[in-house]
C-alpha cells in the first residue's frame, strides 16, 4: 500500500470545479484517497467522507469519484491528468502521461459506461471488442456489416453509432464506431472518430489533447 501512495504521489492531478475549488489527488488506493484542496495540507478520505464540499464517494487504486458543490467529477491517476475544464470558459483539456512502451491509455466512458482506451490515432473509428460491445449493451448486429483488415488478416466488423464518448472533461456525442466482431480486444481504441475533433500536441512523454469545437 506504501509503495501505490508513493507512486501516486509523484504525480498530482489538478480536478477544478465550476465553483474554484481545487482538488489534489495525491495518493489513490482502494476506498481511500489522499487529497489536498485549495493548496492545504493533505488529507485522508476514506469512500463517504467529506471536507468541506468535496465527498469521496469511492476509490480504487486506479480512479476515484468525487462529488464538489453537488457535482461529480471522476478522476483516474497514473497514466492521466485533466486541467481546468469543468464550466471554467476554457476548451476541455486531458493530458496524458505515455506508458513504459510509449503508449497512451486513458480511462473514459462509452454511453456513460467506463472504458479503458488506447489512443490510436492510426484507427478511423472508435474500436470495440465483442466483450466490450455487450458489457455496454451495444446490439451491434444491428449495424452496419463490413470487413476490416487487421495485423491478424480480414475481420468481420459493424459500424455502430456511439450516444457518447468522454475523457476527463472532454465529451462528444453520436460517434462513429467498429465493433470487432471475429476477436476480442484487452482495451478500446480511441480513434479517429473522436481524435478528429480535436487538437493534439504530444511533447515529450506527454499527449495534450483540447476539444477544438
Amino acid at each position: 500500500m506504501a509503495k501505490a501512495i508513493a507512486v501516486a504521489l509523484a504525480s498530482l492531478v489538478p480536478l477544478a470545479s465550476a465553483f474554484a475549488v481545487q482538488v489534489e489527488v495525491a495518493g489513490l488506493f482502494n476506498g481511500k484517497a489522499i487529497v489536498i484542496i485549495d493548496g492545504g495540507r493533505p488529507k485522508t478520505l476514506a469512500n463517504g467522507e467529506s471536507v468541506g464540499t468535496v465527498k469521496l464517494i469511492s476509490a480504487t487504486s486506479e480512479v476515484a469519484t468525487f462529488e464538489i458543490d453537488g457535482k461529480r467529477r471522476q478522476l483516474g491517476m497514473g497514466s492521466q491528468s485533466f486541467g481546468g475544464n469543468f464550466e471554467t470558459g476554457k476548451r476541455p483539456t486531458v493530458v496524458l502521461n505515455a506508458d513504459h512502451g510509449g503508449h497512451y491509455m486513458a480511462e473514459g466512458s462509452i454511453n456513460g459506461m467506463p472504458i479503458r482506451f488506447l489512443v490510436d490515432t492510426g484507427a478511423t473509428m472508435v474500436s470495440l471488442g465483442t466483450s466490450d460491445a455487450r458489457r455496454l449493451g451495444i446490439d451491434f448486429t444491428r449495424g452496419e456489416r463490413g470487413i476490416s483488415n487487421t495485423a491478424n488478416g480480414a475481420a468481420v466488423v459493424y459500424r455502430v453509432k456511439l450516444d457518447s464518448v468522454k475523457v476527463g472533461g472532454i465529451v462528444q456525442n453520436n460517434v462513429d464506431a467498429l465493433v470487432h466482431a471475429s476477436n476480442d480486444m484487452p482495451f478500446a481504441l480511441l480513434g479517429m472518430s473522436f481524435l478528429n475533433r480535436l487538437d493534439l500536441r504530444n511533447q515529450g512523454s506527454q499527449l495534450t489533447m483540447t476539444l477544438r469545437y
